[in-house]
């Protein structure tokens, strides 16, 4: 189902006044991405980018072009590890928010 504009409008806006709220979105996109809902991971991390740094900002901080980041995040695109963590790693220095992995067993 495709998001309305109004959603994506919406939830930008919460995105850029509500640090919580971003800082929970960024961690629930790399849960779900880790766990294997790459999916997920990858519209949550696409929303972040247009809310934060935008494409063109990620593509100046990452050194890839814009078009190639467009389509790693995009529901068919399979960004390889260094990439992904590029991407993972722009966001974190934009917004400030520092990510780390804990483990726990099941």
């Amino acid at each position: 189902m495709a998001l309305t504009r109004n959603f994506r409008e919406t939830l930008v806006a919460k995105i850029q006044r509500d640090p919580r709220f971003h800082q929970a979105m960024f961690t629930e996109a790399i849960n779900a991405y880790l766990s294997g809902d790459t999916g997920t991971g990858k519209a949550m991390l696409r929303d972040l980018v247009n809310a934060t740094i935008g494409f063109e900002g990620l593509a100046l901080a990452t050194k890839k072009p814009s078009k190639s980041l467009h389509r790693m995040l995009a529901p068919r695109g399979n960004p390889n590890t260094e990439n992904f963590f590029d991407i993972v790693n722009a966001l974190q220095k934009k917004t400030r928010v520092t990510l780390r992995v804990t483990a726990r067993s099941s």
